[in-house]
């Protein structure tokens, strides 16, 4: 199979590599930031979208990828996600790491940790996988990922 093509994924939040402002964490209003993308492929059926932190607890010792938001069976005509996660028409969530739907923002426990927004075309709506997990959606993509993207913003929690 080829390789998939790119997306682009940007945010008015926030740049590539750029700190994510504290009102879209646990620190802030811990709603999710806007995201915008484009080159979605022709042959697109649906968009998925998958927010983790590779850096959980400790960005110097990473044990684990923490679940931040598994968004799924977004219509291929969508170009955003406004702040605050109002998500389009027959979108579905799966769970996050905290067990529940929807969006969870950066709460780290320590130092500056990565948070990875990637995108993805799909050629197939995955249609209802009830609360899935992260690794329930990947699973169900395979074979079906047109064309994939990525943004990655940082945070640190503020000195108290």
């Amino acid at each position: 199979m080829a390789p998939a093509a790119a997306l682009t994924v940007t945010s008015n939040a926030f740049t590539e590599g750029g700190a994510i402002p504290a009102r879209y964490t646990c620190e802030g209003q811990d709603t999710s930031p806007p995201l915008a993308w484009s080159d979605v492929p022709s042959g697109t059926k649906s968009l998925a979208l998958i927010v983790d932190d590779p850096d959980a607890p400790d960005p110097k010792a990473p044990q684990r990828t923490w679940v931040h938001w598994v968004v799924y069976d977004i219509p291929p005509t969508a170009k955003t996600l406004p702040e605050g996660g109002t998500l389009p028409v027959g979108s579905r969530e799966g769970q996050n790491d905290w067990g529940r739907t929807g969006y969870g923002g950066p709460c780290p426990p320590t130092g500056r940790h990565r948070y990875i927004h990637k995108l993805y075309a799909l050629d197939a709506m995955l249609g209802d996988l009830g609360r899935p997990t992260k690794a329930q959606v990947e699973t169900a993509m395979k074979g079906h990922i047109l064309a994939e993207g990525r943004l990655v913003g940082t945070y640190e929690k503020g000195k108290r």
